[in-house]
């Protein structure tokens, strides 16, 4: 429309052909009453049609009135059939269309390419002659569709053209980028409709949607209007139900209809046959473009959606561009030109925004299947830097979950926080700062620019976005964090050569809360390395699944039969939903024999599985009471989320006498409130897990904190900085109930006051009578949010241990507790 708009303005001869009857069928099937965005807000529009951030309807009823008013050709009910030119074959001119089946499969068509005109060939059977051709079609008729069993039944849609239409419904919208969030907004607006609402998000950030529509699906969760489940997603459908992969396990749901909003993909195959050829042969990919929008046949265009530029603002500017430049206009730049040159001021004189943009897509490895226009867009994310050689670019411990990109020169990480002098080089066209994105922990080692160097540091929305619309992208950033993390659980000296075959054959794995990726008694010499979550081994003892022990992220298991073959001895299963790194068996082996230092470290630890094994084959029929005791607290803690925790307090009440000088020590530690609720939590035979935080590895209070306020220290402990607003954002995440919300209470005289004359309310946390009537009423104190920080910073260690009289308070890793073998010292 854009286009049209702008050859009207030029006079020259055009025809707008629209497919339905009416202007912009993508913006028109926008949800009734819609507000519309117009991002990015520092774009200058370019456009000879206006446009402005307002409601759906109003944008429409403008674009009606300017484009007749601007004299624009259009013909409607004008559906393009088929495209072709009638020119002279060019020769050499060939293109070769793939079509992939499910079964793999893959069949090969050649189509021999023309010069124009061009024959546009309507479903009315009418043609139309033009010299060039410019697509703006978009992806929304080509939607992704629900693959899970039940995805085909009638209450499945991929639209929703009036939210006032459905009444007293549960509804389930799959998908959280912007179309999702907006779609569920919408039905859960009017309370007086009765919907009950749920929005699903696969992971916990919101990676494709504008930060606007993120907080505004928050606030509407705050405020009770809908439901948001993040790392869900869906398994299976039914009438009437829907059922979940969550974290924990599969979750069924009453739900009368589903709308999916999971995305869309390039109608590929009408595209190619036009002679269009694409960037890859994935799925997701665009077409291949210049910089002026032309496709691999000659005189035909491709702006908008179908180029990779989704947003409006940002596909009217093309519109005005591409018609420009078919006019002749060689020095036209493109709208987002002076941002970008004032992103690129600070680089080395002499590169056009243009060249610089060539230059960073080639160097940089997850940037090499980028189109110029995708680019562009992605620079407008990113920030490119230049570091002189010794520069600190992050120091360990730094807070960050930005990720780098190196296009020129290299860096040096410095592995020994003792002695700086120990480092490994990282170069030119990888990324560093992987572990931040992935994990959200601090930076992991000091890193240095080893020479003259210009790195892009990329924010974690858009890298986020790039994996989620760049599958090249995706798998090179997860090949590269593959390596580092088999380099450096392995060590013995190998190289990324010696592991080459090992990465290129491993696949990344999501596993639900617990589903097996070993069954006992299997065939198979697959190695799993454990990249999110845990998992837990078990083995059949006398008909009985007995809990072995409990393998932390950062483990690996399979080992054993590759080594020593036969079955597998034992089933491994998540105990959370987890991420694994699956090896192949085979290339692992010839690792192995390759290296002898490998060899003996892996042989080492098979050995002390093998111990367990043969500990609790000797011992099952002297203590079959105690082991049957040991697997049921081992897997109570399991589901009471110790799967994900990094370190927890026990408590064994055999041994506790209810003093709480648990809760006072923590109380007097921390300006008077207490991080722990010792009576508050869940008991199995004799262990008591309190309300008390987990410092899980991936922490859901992380997912939502305005102002970054929570981190995770050097020592693993999360913790909450004096920033926090008190959103309480933390405390909704939280599923395990230890953040509270609470105001830091007035300052208590000192004990010996107490002791000696009664001043104060005593050790411990202050009631709140006493807190009342001793705090200024001139000073309202906010809400913060409050939880366990593990006491970092205190000598000595958490004060709830040392202050339990018993020794029946203990912190501890679930790695070192729960294994069977800790019963072998046991009086049983």
């Amino acid at each position: 429309m854009s286009a049209a708009g702008r050859a009207a303005q030029l006079k020259l001869k055009h025809i707008l052909l629209e497919k339905t009857d009416h202007l912009c069928d993508t913006i028109y099937k926008y949800q009734k009453g819609k507000h519309v965005m117009a991002t990015p807000s520092q774009l200058v529009l370019r456009s000879d049609l206006e446009f402005d951030a307002g409601k759906r309807e109003a944008i429409l009823g403008t674009w009606d009135e300017q484009v007749a008013g601007h004299g624009v050709n259009v013909k409607y009910n004008a559906e393009v059939k088929a495209i072709k030119g009638t020119g002279e074959a060019i020769p050499g001119s060939v293109q070769i269309i793939e079509n992939r089946a499910r079964d793999g499969t893959v069949t090969k068509t050649e189509v021999q390419r023309h010069a124009p005109p061009y024959e546009l060939e309507l479903t009315n059977g009418e043609k139309i002659i033009a010299d060039t051709v410019v697509f703006a079609i978009g992806t929304q008729g080509n939607p992704n569709l629900m693959r899970c069993p039940g995805g085909d039944l009638p209450h499945v849609q991929y639209q929703l053209d009036d939210p006032t239409e459905y009444v007293d419904e549960h509804i389930v919208i799959i998908g959280a980028g912007d179309a999702g969030i907006e779609n569920a907004r919408g039905l859960a607006e009017d309370a007086a409709q009765g919907n009950v609402v749920t929005i699903v998000n696969r992971s916990t950030d919101f990676a494709t949607a504008k930060d606007a529509n993120v907080k505004a699906l928050l606030a509407d969760r705050d405020a009770g209007k809908l439901i948001v489940r993040l790392e869900t997603e869906t398994a299976s459908i039914e009438p009437g139900w829907i059922t979940f992969n969550t974290r924990d396990g599969e979750e069924k749901a009453q739900c009368d209809r589903i709308i999916a909003r999971i995305g869309s993909a390039p109608p590929r195959a009408f595209v190619e046959k036009c002679g269009i050829e694409f960037s890859s042969n994935e799925r997701l990919a665009f077409p291949k473009l210049s910089p002026v929008f032309e496709t691999t046949a000659p005189g035909i265009y491709v702006i908008g959606a179908l180029a990779g530029y989704p947003l409006i603002k940002h596909c009217m500017n093309q519109g005005y561009d591409v018609i420009e430049f078919i006019n002749g206009n060689e020095d036209l730049k493109p709208a987002d030109e002076p941002i970008l040159e004032k992103k690129f001021a600070d680089l080395p004189k002499g590169k056009s925004v243009d060249e610089w943009l060539e230059f960073f897509r080639e160097r940089v490895t997850i940037l090499n299947e980028l189109s110029p226009l995708q680019m562009r867009e992605f620079m407008l994310d990113s920030d490119p830097m230049p570091f002189r050689r010794g520069e600190v670019i992050f120091e360990r411990n730094d807070p960050g979950s930005s990720l780098f990109a190196i296009a020129q020169g290299s860096v040096e990480v410095e592995i020994d926080p003792k002695d700086s002098s120990k480092v490994v080089g990282i170069e030119e066209g990888s990324i560093f700062g992987e572990v931040g994105l992935i994990s959200g922990r601090r930076r992991g080692a000091t890193i240095k620019a080893a020479e003259d160097m210009i790195a892009i540091e990329i924010s974690r929305t858009a890298a986020l976005k790039l994996q989620a619309s760049v599958p090249a992208a995706k798998r090179a950033i997860t090949r590269i964090s593959t390596e580092r993390q088999l380099l450096q659980m392995f060590g013995s000296g190998l190289t990324k050569q010696d592991i080459a075959e090992v990465v290129e054959s491993s696949e990344i794995v999501n596993v639900r809360a617990g589903e097996a990726i070993i069954e006992e008694g299997s065939e198979g010499n697959d190695i799993f390395v454990i990249r999110v979550g845990s998992m837990v081994v078990e083995k059949m003892i006398g008909g009985k699944p007995v809990f072995l022990s409990y393998l932390p992220a950062g483990s690996y298991v399979g080992e054993m039969t590759l080594i020593a073959g036969g079955m597998r001895t034992a089933t491994v299963k998540a105990a959370i939903k987890s991420e694994v790194i699956k090896i192949n068996g085979d290339a692992f082996k010839k690792v192995l024999d390759a290296n002898p230092a490998l060899m003996k470290k892996a042989k080492q630890e098979m050995a002390s599985r093998q111990d367990v094994n043969a500990f609790v084959e000797a011992k099952k029929d002297s203590f079959s009471g105690v082991v049957d005791m040991y697997s049921g607290i081992a897997n109570f803690l399991v589901d009471n989320g110790i799967g994900e925790a990094t370190d927890v307090l026990l408590i064994d009440e055999n041994l506790c006498v209810g003093c709480d000088n648990c809760e006072k020590a923590c109380a007097d530690s921390h300006e008077g409130l207490s991080r722990l609720d010792r009576e508050a939590g869940r008991t199995y035979a004799h262990l008591h897990v309190p309300t008390s935080c987990r410092h899980c590895e991936h922490p859901h209070c992380m997912s939502d904190c305005p102002p970054d306020a929570i981190h995770r220290g050097q020592d693993g402990e999360v913790f909450i900085d004096d920033t926090c607003i008190g959103c309480g954002n933390c405390q909704r995440y939280c599923p395990y109930g230890v953040i509270r919300m609470d105001k830091v209470p007035p300052k208590k005289p000192g004990l010996l006051n107490w002791l000696l004359f009664g001043f104060g309310p005593g050790p411990g946390e202050p009631d709140k009578k006493w807190s009342y009537a001793n705090s200024d009423p001139t000073v309202e104190k906010p809400k913060k949010a409050i939880k366990c920080d593990m006491c970092s910073g205190i000598k000595g260690g958490p004060a709830c241990v040392r202050a339990c009289p018993t020794g029946a308070a203990i912190r501890v890793a679930p790695e070192e507790f729960l294994t069977v073998s800790k019963l072998e010292g046991e009086d049983v």
